[in-house]
């Protein structure tokens, strides 16, 4: 963990893995886990992988929500945790001054760019991008994420599509 601010943070992506699919599985109501690069439905088999050792897991937002409807909920996050809200990654980020140096700096991110899973069925961006889900919707089929990218120093805020399949970090209640 690390503490920022007033904020405790899981210092690595979430790496819960109950069943597993391939890239070309997508839903933006489904729960889905994907680990990148891994292109099957054997838990052993992709936990096996360096991407999942190293990543963590990506889920799709119906994973990371695990069910559950609103803002700060539990979500995917173990008991004591939650996925955390928009306005708490704003915190964050107003914390550490939206910069990724300073998110790496205070210990919250290990430098490890997961990449993630798009809706046009394909794993994308490891090792240059990572992508983390809040627990806001901003539509039926939208929610808010954040964004770091090896090759910008800003912390970027999104909205896109629930069927991708995006890191987790969880923030402490």
């Amino acid at each position: 963990t690390v503490q920022i601010g007033t904020q405790c943070w899981m210092a690595k992506n979430l790496a819960y893995l109950p069943s597993v699919v391939g890239p070309g599985t997508g839903s933006e109501t489904t729960p889905y886990y994907y680990v990148y690069g891994y292109d099957g439905t054997d838990v052993s088999a992709a936990k096996a992988t360096t991407n999942y050792t190293t990543y963590g897991v990506l889920y799709n937002w119906a994973a990371a929500m695990n069910g559950q409807t609103g803002e700060g909920v539990q979500g995917i996050c173990p008991t004591g945790w939650h996925l955390p809200t928009d306005a708490e990654f704003t915190i964050l980020t107003n914390t550490t001054g939206n910069t990724k140096g300073a998110l790496i700096s205070a210990g919250w991110f290990d430098s490890l760019f997961a990449g993630s899973r798009y809706t046009d069925d394909s794993f994308n961006n490891i090792g240059s991008n990572a992508d983390f889900w809040s627990s806001s919707a901003s539509s039926s089929s939208i929610a808010w994420y954040r964004s770091l990218y090896t090759s910008y120093s800003t912390v970027y805020r999104h909205y896109y599509n629930k069927a991708n399949g995006f890191s987790v970090r969880c923030l402490r209640d």
